[in-house]
């Protein structure tokens, strides 16, 4: 598998993750589900998001891996995976949840993580 079109599909897999873990509460601010909708229900939705987060990430992660003819071993992988999801997350905040500010700490963290591809591919 091209290691550009592992990447897009690892992409994909957590902006669904993303939505799956907090949309509901962007969803619960613009009082699209409300304070007492059951819990079983938010679930249900969020597992609905994560089959699709499923979809993507088990290919990507199969066929990007090196054992099954890919460019990536397993730590790589998951190295990329981790950058690609705090990078989803941040904008996530920052576009969904205005207000929430990014802060010096914030910046030092996400260069660490670079850090770490850099450092995993050496």
């Amino acid at each position: 598998m091209n290691g550009w079109l592992m990447v897009a599909m690892l992409l994909v897999s957590n902006v669904f993750m993303t939505f799956a873990w907090y949309g509901h509460l962007k969803l619960q601010q613009l009082h699209i589900l409300r304070d007492s909708t059951p819990l079983y229900v938010v679930i249900l939705l969020s597992w609905g998001l994560a089959l699709m987060e499923y979809a993507f990430q088990v290919p990507a992660n199969r066929y990007g891996f090196v054992g099954n003819g890919g460019a990536f071993t397993l730590l790589q992988l998951k190295v990329i995976q981790e950058v690609i999801s705090i990078t989803v997350f941040t904008l996530f905040t920052v576009i969904f949840f205005r207000g929430t500010p990014l802060q010096w700490n914030h910046l030092a963290a996400f260069v660490c993580l670079v850090l770490a591809v850099y450092f995993v591919f050496r």
